[in-house]
């Protein structure tokens, strides 16, 4: 079993038999807790040196050697059984830093969100149980032996608050099972640490209703309204006031039990104001399920604003994870469909541009998917009117850019640079980034343009920056982190990777980490100083953030490639025990292991059905592996192939700017080919 952790009271781990692992020194738990914090994500060596001696004393002169220190003695206790010398495979060394990988049922703090989110699709009995379990895993305040410390703080207040939210959710899911009376004491208890929390005043006064204690309920209220206008200086809100004036009236609503969420937006609002805003009424879900029930009730089940408001939806369901890019690019295409058949070229237009969603890799995850959106942009081009509002025109052309990246088509540059003329033209902020996205996935014509692709991540930042879209300015960091790569800045590189992840960790955008995490192995490989098989270890680390990310156009044979190119950059042979699914890399992969066979006359004839690589982000690292063999086993027409390919890229280095993998600067590619092509025949 694995180490598990608990930070809901006291940082605290446990081995595999449950038992207590001793953490040693305060300084030691600093950085376990320190490390839970960042939820998988490197902390670098720097930022644990000022967290742990922040506010209290400089820091020594070898604070970073203590660190080590504190690190290696925690990965003992964590891990007794590893062999000296063999990796770390739970509190690892990244980049420049550490990240601890504990498994997502590892830690309870994170067990507790997915059993709070959980709770709101189950049945009302089941998702009680859940709750009940859930908050019974609390020992304390979070993180509660580092109270003062600043980089926890954010943290702790999350995780506050996601209780007192679990706590009110657990009460309205006693009143939906008529247990009002099992709600009362949790509920009076709730109130009494927490007065400034309208919707549990609100719980408590209808739980006590429903037992029958009306004027217990009204002297509820009050208080509730003596302590906010007395003590914040503000009067109670809308739901605390529709409550008193329906318990004064006996509203019969409410003494039914609030079984669904239109039941509860009922019972929230009060049959005379349906549809107005429950923001200030309690939890979130409320306000979704206050509004979305007043969304079925006023717009017809026919209207077309619903098919828009569908994109919308997809549009942030896209960028919530895995699961949510999945169902989003599934449903994305019905909704396409579905304006078509309306007959209304325009409303098809709005529908299909209104998926802005950020896109960072150049390869597409469902072909078939992207091929019959691209149709579709391209069918309504050519129908719109000729009255048709430009900005319409102009994210039907960014789609088509977007939507044929990786192709060898001419119409992909074309609708880009179209799209981007039109934007600029407008001055439409929110459409600019949507068409600069595509003229990016349209930068892959030749080697040696991360320059340009700079560029364009610059523009993004800063457009995005000052309007806003905080998508956009993410993806914008995404892009200069891998431009810069390419071009060996690392510390341009870190910086953008920094930025990117504040942003997501502060809008929640969890997929952003995937390509932080790889890219923090490429910095490891490329600083010089790592072993390789440490190389090796970082990146099957990475390829666990993929599992599940719906990705699959990443995903699909990306480790044993960069695996395959660690192997050749540090000149061994590729591996060849076992089935590796090479995916879509497969044929740039057989050479290799047909050399390393020791069957070079394969290897020369898989060189030569060789396709040229796709025009995307490892169009460089690609031609360096078919010259890697074009070289050993004499190829000439690949050679020369090759180096007129890589050319134009020979200050940069192979990979990189993928912010993925690394074969090295182009230019050792570029000296052995010379090398080859001058020798005799």
């Amino acid at each position: 079993m694995e180490v598990a952790f608990g930070v809901l009271g006291p940082v605290t781990a446990w081995d595999g038999a449950g038992d207590v692992i001793a953490l040693r020194g305060p300084r030691h738990r600093a950085v376990l807790a320190r490390l839970l914090v960042a939820r998988r994500r490197v902390v670098p060596v720097g930022r644990l040196v000022e967290d742990l001696w922040e506010g209290r004393e400089e820091p020594p002169a070898d604070a970073v050697g203590a660190v080590r220190t504190f690190v290696a003695a925690l990965r003992r206790a964590l891990e007794p059984e590893r062999p000296p010398r063999a990796p770390a495979r739970l509190l690892v060394t990244e980049g420049p830093g550490y990240a601890l990988r504990a498994g997502p049922d590892a830690v309870d703090a994170w067990r507790f969100e997915r059993a709070v989110s959980a709770a709101g699709e189950l049945p009302d009995a089941q998702a009680l149980a859940r709750l009940e379990e859930a908050l019974g895993w609390w020992r304390g305040p979070a993180y509660a032996d580092f109270g003062t410390e600043t980089w926890a703080g954010a943290e702790r207040s999350r995780l506050a608050e996601l209780r007192l939210h679990a706590v009110e959710r657990r009460a309205e899911t006693q009143l939906a099972l008529v247990r009002a009376a099992e709600a009362v004491p949790d509920l009076e208890a709730h109130t009494a640490e927490h007065p400034w929390r309208e919707n549990a005043w609100r719980l408590l006064a209808l739980a006590l209703y429903r037992t029958g204690r009306q004027g217990d309920a009204l002297a509820v209220l009050r208080r509730a309204r003596t302590l906010l206008v007395e003590q914040l200086g503000t009067d109670p809100g809308p739901a605390l006031r529709r409550l008193e004036a329906d318990i004064l009236a006996q509203a019969p609503h409410l003494d039914t039990g609030p079984g669904s969420p239109q039941e509860q937006a009922q019972i929230t609002n009060g049959p005379h104001e349906q549809g107005q805003s429950q923001a200030d009424s309690g939890p979130a879900e409320q306000v979704w399920a206050a509004a979305t029930a007043a969304y079925d009730r006023t717009v017809a089940a026919g209207a077309r604003v619903r098919l828009e408001s569908t994109v919308g939806l997809l549009r942030d369901l896209a960028v919530t994870g895995g699961g949510g890019l999945e169902a989003a690019r599934g449903h994305r295409l019905a909704a396409i469909n579905a304006a078509a058949e309306l007959g209304d070229p325009e409303l098809t237009a709005r529908v299909i541009g209104a998926y802005d969603v950020p896109a960072i890799w150049t390869r597409v995850d469902d072909p078939r998917l992207a091929a019959e959106t691209v149709a579709a942009a391209e069918r309504t081009l050519a129908v719109l009117p000729p009255d048709a509002h430009l900005a319409v025109r102009a994210r039907l052309l960014a789609t088509v850019a977007l939507e044929s990246r990786g192709t060898r088509s001419a119409r992909g540059p074309q609708a880009a640079h179209q799209a981007e003329n039109i934007a600029r033209q407008l001055k439409d902020p929110a459409l600019l980034a949507f068409a600069l996205n595509g003229v990016f996935m349209q930068t892959f014509q030749r080697a040696g343009l991360a320059p340009q692709r700079d560029g364009i991540g610059a523009e993004l930042v800063a457009l995005s920056a000052r309007h806003g879209l905080v998508t956009h300015e993410v993806l914008g960091h995404l892009v200069r982190l891998q431009a810069r790569g390419a071009l060996a800045d690392f510390s341009g590189a870190d910086r953008h990777a920094a930025a990117a992840e504040q942003l997501a960790e502060r809008h929640e955008l969890p997929l952003v980490g995937v390509f932080t995490q790889w890219y923090q192995v490429v910095r490891l490989a490329e600083s010089g100083s790592a072993r390789p098989e440490d190389v090796e270890a970082a990146y099957q680390n990475a390829a666990l953030r993929l599992d599940g990310a719906g990705m699959p156009g990443l995903e699909h044979g990306l480790l044993p490639l960069a695996l395959l190119c660690l192997r050749v950059r540090h000149g061994r042979p590729a591996q060849t025990h076992g089935h590796i699914d090479w995916g879509p890399y497969e044929p740039w992969a057989r050479p290799l292991v047909s050399l390393a066979q020791g069957r070079p006359n394969y290897a020369r004839t898989a060189l030569r059905s060789l396709p040229d690589p796709p025009r995307d982000l490892l169009f460089e690292a690609l031609w360096c592996l078919a010259a890697r063999v074009a070289v050993a086993v004499g190829d000439r027409d690949t050679m020369e192939r090759a180096r007129d390919e890589l050319t134009p890229a020979a200050a940069e280095l192979a990979g990189a700017g993928s912010g993925l993998l690394t074969l090295g600067p182009v230019s050792q590619y570029l000296d052995d080919l010379a090398g080859a092509l001058r020798s005799p025949r």
